[in-house]
């Protein structure tokens, strides 16, 4: 028998509740898997149901294969093998390949990729363009994709609500999502957004179909019912049809996807829906200590329209929740880092460790001072700020002029921004290179007429890096970046590399950040300030990210403090967590307040953020950030404001309990020991 002895009492309820509508409301660090795995063994073990008969769902594979791993756990790998543990997309693909006949397509069909989507919408644009005016690709195909998983098709577009008769943009999606609809059932081809739009449409023009799975599965388990949209929740009553044996796992005050398309409405109406349903409230938090929770709770219960429900611990703990007052954004992630590696200079594990943070474009100063304290670190669901193009691209002509010798960075910049200089001309001089034994950049100086058609751009390529070899001698280090940038007209290239202009503006954005570094590490060392110290600090960390790849998956989260969005943060837990800029217009949004929309999304990821954290939260904002290269006041979030008795302020623009002098000597002792580094 499985023990169900070993849940705790509304747990235990929701495990025992199997016919009808179950709707489990399972709070932040609740025991939510570990109640959906023992229900399901339950079923199978304690009362007999069939394995067959169970359908578990949820977004993630990870999340399917830890919820298959547990059951094997308890039911054994025999009985386990029997169930049915996917995701929408996964079960969407088995049913369409035993039904998608009945569309009107083969059943050998093929799902398309991003590259292949991008070649007929690029197709159909060259077909559109009667007003020669340009569209970008990207906005269309996301678009389209928009449109599926609202259950819009190509026929209705233009009479939903989500058509602008004004837009240039809509009257171009019409045509391209008719064009591109077309292309793919000539291909016998389906995209990621057609699985579950077939599936729906499927269920709706075959009835009989819907019926026959409803019959296999009779017992249907959704998990993160919060997080699904239209064509989710279709799909799910054409799985019940013939029963209501419905069992959704969610938490409203979680749903923080809405930008993905999912209605929190499924959750909060899911009484309406089903009205003989019934609710169990999983309340009791495993995961954090007292204080965080009290905080966590005052923040949610300002959202009007949610289900009602308080979490609560028995973890006590005399650590409030901390909110730290920073100068700036480089002072912000200064005391940052200094509390990390204080946390491993007593033998701590950085894994223990979570930096939290509304925008990706808050990473990069966060990332600078890492990389100057020497502290591994990983990016969860982003791209490290030093792995971007064009970043990547600023260090290899840096790192050319600081080293000409050095062949991979040459021909990464050899035709960056495009001069002209293609395979065959480096095949050339590569072929040279070697005849003479010289470097390709030695090869290049002697020998520019080798490619007659190309001698003036190889020379003056090769003037321009020694040009800047003088320079980083002799001026300083960001403004000489900056200059680089500007004769080399590097924004004006991003701007030709990307349609989008929010996409240009991004990576335009990066770049500004990179001479930012340069400025911060400038401020930082003084005389060390130079091109080589640079460089060569940034590509310490950078061997040190590499070597942390040859280890394992554990080993590397053993050794790497995490940053990561707050939208990524979702489902983690770790000891001790940072949520970094914690103020208006980052949190909540900038986009959010000045549309005027409802803030009650914000306040969820403020709440999702607040309650990864399992000991020690410390939330932080500025005085003043630099924006758009003027220095701007700052102000403490809305959403903690109003609730200075539930955490303990401290303003570390005055290094907190440190008096004048002590500040003095420990800025003093940080960066003697951070130019002492450089000397190693």
């Amino acid at each position: 028998m499985v023990n169900l002895a070993e849940l705790n009492t509304p747990q235990r309820k929701a495990a025992e509740t199997i016919k009808g509508p179950v709707l489990i409301l399972a709070g932040a660090g609740s025991g939510k898997t570990r109640t959906i795995t023992f229900r399901i063994a339950h079923m199978v073990h304690n009362l007999g149901i069939p394995a067959e008969q169970i359908l578990g769902v949820s977004f993630t594979n990870k999340a399917a294969g830890e919820m298959r791993e547990r059951v094997k756990g308890l039911l054994g790998r025999k009985k386990a093998s029997h169930l049915t543990l996917s995701t929408f997309h996964s079960l969407g693909i088995k049913i369409l390949k035993k039904e998608i006949v009945k569309l009107g397509y083969h059943k050998n069909f093929s799902i398309y990729d991003t590259s292949d989507q991008m070649s007929i919408v690029r197709e159909g644009l060259n077909s559109f363009r009667a007003e020669k005016k340009a569209f970008d690709r990207k906005q269309i195909l996301s678009k389209i994709g928009f449109l599926k998983n609202k259950g819009v098709s190509e026929d209705d577009f233009v009479d939903s609500p989500f058509f602008d008769c004004e837009d240039a943009y809509d009257h171009a999606t019409e045509y391209i999502y008719r064009y591109y609809q077309d292309k793919l059932r000539f291909f016998n081809a389906i995209d990621f957004d057609d699985i579950l739009f077939l599936v729906v449409k499927l269920f709706g023009q075959h009835p009989e179909i819907a019926e026959a799975y409803s019959k296999q599965f009779k017992y249907v388990m959704v998990d993160e019912y919060q997080d699904t949209n239209p064509l989710q929740f279709s799909m799910i009553m054409g799985l019940t049809t013939t029963h209501d044996n419905l069992c959704v796992v969610g938490d409203d005050d979680q749903s923080i996807y809405s930008f993905r398309g999912a209605d929190i409405s499924n959750i909060l109406n899911f009484e309406k829906n089903y009205p003989t349903a019934t609710v169990v409230k999983l309340e009791e938090n495993y995961r954090s200590t007292t204080p965080i929770l009290n905080l966590a709770n005052k923040v949610i219960v300002e959202n009007k329209e949610r289900r009602e429900k308080t979490l609560w611990s028995q973890i006590a703990s005399t650590q409030p929740p901390l909110v730290w007052a920073a100068g700036d954004t480089e002072h912000e992630a200064q005391i940052v880092v200094e509390e990390v590696v204080s946390h491993q200079g007593k033998g701590k594990m950085l894994s223990d460790i979570a930096v939290l943070y509304r925008s990706n474009t808050q990473a990069p100063a966060i990332e600078e001072q890492l990389r100057l304290s020497q502290v591994p670190y990983r990016v969860l669901g982003g791209q490290k700020f030093y792995d971007k193009k064009e970043v990547k691209d600023l260090m290899a002509y840096l790192t050319t002029i600081l080293n000409p010798g050095s062949q991979v960075s040459l021909r990464r910049i050899l035709n960056v921004p495009n001069r002209g200089i293609g395979t065959a001309t480096l095949g050339k001089y590569l072929t040279k290179s070697d005849e003479i034994q010289q470097s390709l950049f030695e090869t290049m100086k002697r020998y520019n007429a080798l490619d007659p058609k190309r001698a003036v751009k190889i020379q003056t390529f090769t003037q321009l890096i020694q040009k800047y070899m003088g320079l980083f001698r002799s001026a300083p280090l960001a403004p000489t970046i900056e200059k680089l940038i500007d004769e080399l007209d590097y924004l004006n290239y991003i701007d030709k590399q990307h349609d989008n202009i929010k996409q240009a503006a991004a990576r335009k954005k990066d770049v500004q950040m990179f001479v930012e570094a340069a400025a911060r590490f400038s401020r930082q060392v003084g005389s060390k300030a130079t091109l080589k110290n640079f460089v060569e600090k940034i590509l310490l960390q950078d061997s040190q990210d590499e070597k942390d790849k040859d280890d394992d998956d554990e080993q590397e989260n053993l050794n790497s403090v995490t940053l990561m969005t707050l939208h990524s943060s979702k489902g983690l837990e770790f000891k001790k967590v940072f949520m970094v800029g914690i103020e208006e217009e980052l949190l909540p949004h900038k986009r959010t307040i000045s549309a005027g929309e409802d803030m009650s999304e914000e306040r969820r990821l403020c709440y999702v953020g607040i309650t990864r954290a399992q000991e020690s939260l410390i939330m932080t904002y500025c005085k003043e950030r630099t924006l758009f290269g003027r220095k701007a006041p700052r102000h403490k979030s809305r959403f903690i404001n109003e609730l200075s008795a539930n955490y303990t302020e401290q303003d570390r623009t005055q290094f907190g309990h440190l008096s004048e002098d002590e500040a003095v000597a420990y800025k003093k002792n940080f960066f003697d020991s951070l130019i002492d580094s450089l000397d190693d």
